[in-house]
């Protein structure tokens, strides 16, 4: 018989394309995969890089500013040795304050302060502050402590925000006196900010200072001195008196490596930072360039492959092609001259030739098997189904008769299903001597069985059904005894010009048995149609 034509794929694309696409895909997957690994140790390595670099510039810094604050502490602790012999005297400490300013360019102010808080000398005058009383919070902590101090950061009491670093004043007694001190402000230039503004990097890299309040005492933007700093995970880990380095997204959103150090004496966290983009942006350019310079060989080899591949798939093709054809005249010769010049193709070559032989005998034995019931050589539902199918087209009349087992279950349950199948078979036996050649007899599953009978009325159907209902009922089956069926009859002519469909005949088949088995069983029984 012809053979069917087969549904064409979704994608039309032959073999020759596809091994083209496959070469090609596996080129770019490993060239992917390359470029990936190597950006992902290089990203790596410039990240660790990047923050093992910011960790020891900050150690550097920590370390000149705690430097730069030990040599401003010693330079009040020298002037506070020095001043006992000249306290009575205003001109000598007006001088001792300007001294100590303008040495080194360390303190943007100085004070000389008496044990009531009175200020006796004051470098710049322009301050006005001499002979007042002070009452900052510098002030009143130097007094209170009386010990070498260095304060958080507050406003003073002519509106600086300022460091306030002081050292007390004792005579030979050891009689407290007052204190000398320095104010570094914060928001003013001085040797502080030069010492942390001024730094080797280029490449958008800053830092930061913070004290113990997360209080900003440096920042690159000067409107942010002075400014709480807000959760951050660096200013933590500086809280905890801890160094280190850190990937962190700061509070602009902005990813940074971050290395942090600590001031022993102070407290204070030192942070240079820089933004992972600026740390990332060579090695991106790189993986471009590197890119860049692969495509000619990757263009290069496209001819090669091309080639490769229409060797390969001509043999495959050319079988593909016949195997579309297999019941077309002459295609077993075709397939034989066919140059199947490697193993595969040889294999796929003598298997078509083969098959064909079997194939025929196969597609018969496989409509068969689909469409008849093993059990009773009947057919099954497929095989009505197909019947009917015919008949409608063909606008064909028919009769069906509904065929069900009297209490078949019990005789399951009492005797086997050995018992049980021989019943069935015997009841197969007996429809098919009470039918015509023409007549299709089914099993619908199970001890239901269905007889169609085509070109028959109603009474020839109820004369089919009572026929084999006696036959059954006066056989007596080896091992099961007696045993009874329930029939329900209905025609797909209905007169006056109605006609059911095959759904409709079978739901009234199915009724009309419900009847029989409603009245008694082992009875024919009738119902009208839906």
């Amino acid at each position: 018989m012809p053979l069917q034509p087969v549904a064409q794929p979704l994608l039309r694309i032959n073999l020759r394309r596809l091994i083209v696409l496959v070469a090609f895909a596996s080129a770019v997957i490993s060239l992917a995969n390359s470029f990936y690994a190597t950006y992902q140790v290089q990203r790596q390595l410039l990240i660790d890089t990047t923050l093992e670099a910011n960790y020891a510039y900050a150690l550097k810094l920590a370390s000149s500013t705690e430097n730069f604050l030990l040599a401003a502490r010693q330079q009040l602790a020298y002037s506070a040795g020095q001043l006992p012999r000249h306290f009575a005297d205003p001109a000598a400490l007006k001088t001792e304050a300007e001294r100590l300013r303008g040495q080194t360019n360390t303190f943007n102010s100085v004070l000389i302060v008496n044990a009531q808080g009175k200020v006796l000398g004051v470098s710049p005058e322009t301050l006005g502050l001499q002979n007042s009383q002070l009452a900052s919070e510098g002030a009143r902590l130097a007094l209170r402590e009386r010990r070498p101090l260095i304060t958080r950061p507050y406003m003073s009491s002519v509106g600086n925000l300022v460091v306030f670093i002081s050292h007390p004043v004792f005579d030979r007694g050891g009689r407290y006196l007052g204190y000398v001190g320095g104010s570094i402000y914060l928001k003013q230039k001085n040797i502080l900010f030069t010492l942390l503004g001024q730094h080797y990097y280029r490449d958008a890299s800053y830092l930061y200072v913070v004290d113990q309040s997360r209080r900003l005492l440096y920042h690159p933007d000067p409107l942010r001195v002075g400014e709480v700093a807000g959760k951050n995970a660096v200013i933590d880990a500086i809280l905890r008196q801890e160094s280190g380095s850190a990937s962190i997204v700061n509070s602009r959103g902005t990813d940074m490596l971050a290395g942090y150090a600590v001031l022993p004496s102070t407290g204070w966290g030192i942070v240079a930072q820089r933004p992972t983009a600026a740390t990332l942006a060579p090695l991106n350019q790189l993986m471009l360039n590197t890119l860049w310079y692969s495509l000619p060989i990757a263009l290069l080899s496209l001819p090669f492959i091309w080639w490769l591949a229409r060797l390969i798939s001509r043999p495959l093709v050319q079988l593909a092609e016949s195997a579309s054809r297999m019941d077309a005249p002459g295609m077993s010769e075709r397939i034989g001259g066919i140059r199947a010049w490697y193993l595969e193709a040889a294999q796929i070559k003598r298997a078509l030739l083969v098959g064909m032989s079997l194939l025929q005998k196969k597609i018969g034995k496989l409509k068969f098997d689909v469409q008849t019931d093993p059990l009773t050589g009947l057919s099954n539902r497929r095989g009505m189904a197909a019947a009917l199918d015919a008949w409608q087209a063909q606008a064909r009349p028919f009769s069906v008769i509904a065929i069900d087992i009297d209490h078949f279950k019990q005789v399951n349950d009492r005797w086997g299903h050995a018992v049980g199948d021989e019943v069935i078979l015997h009841l197969a036996q007996l429809m098919r001597t009470c039918s015509r050649d023409a007549d299709v007899l089914c099993r619908n599953g199970g001890d239901e069985f269905i007889m169609l009978l085509p070109e028959a009325d109603l009474d020839v159907a109820l004369q089919v059904a009572e026929r084999l209902r006696a036959r059954v009922a006066a056989a007596s089956i080896p091992g099961a005894g007696p045993v009874t069926v329930s029939l329900g009859v209905v025609s797909s002519e209905q007169g006056a010009g109605k006609v059911l469909g095959a759904d409709a005949v079978l739901l009234a088949a199915d009724a009309a048995l419900y009847v029989a088995k409603e009245n008694g069983r082992n009875r024919v029984g009738l119902a009208e149609p839906a």
